[in-house]
């Protein structure tokens, strides 16, 4: 907060875009995937280019993402309880944080919460 001037809107009025939430939560699993398994080390044949503290650090950008959702080879190599994260998360990028938003996206969002908690994620 600005000691100077007081804020132009109300915190809790501040939407966040959809794409930078979908970023961040990449970012967390990425992070919390083992780094010595075979879907990360995926990640490095997949994007050649991109350092390896990037991918450490989950730093993705929108089309990377959408490849990955694309790529049934990389759903092969994560393990189970990392599919069930990467399934989570890809239900609720294409139902609540894309275009249309499903009736039960409430349901969906609480539910890839908590396989996230479950899974190490920071999610603070």
């Amino acid at each position: 907060m600005n000691v100077e001037h007081p804020p132009l809107a109300e915190t809790h009025k501040i939407i966040i875009p959809p794409f930078h939430i979908k970023l961040g939560l990449v970012k967390n699993l990425v992070k919390a995937m083992d780094k010595n398994g075979s879907a990360f080390k995926y990640l490095h044949e997949k994007f050649p280019r991109l350092s390896v503290a990037k991918i450490k650090e989950g730093v993705f950008v929108g089309p990377q993402i959408k490849q990955l959702f694309r790529d049934p080879k990389f759903e092969k190599l994560l393990r189970s309880k990392e599919k069930q994260v990467w399934d989570a998360f890809y239900q609720v990028s294409t139902n609540f944080l894309g275009r249309d938003k499903a009736e039960n996206y409430k349901d969906l969002v609480e539910d890839m919460l908590a396989l996230f908690q479950d899974f190490g994620c920071n999610m603070s």
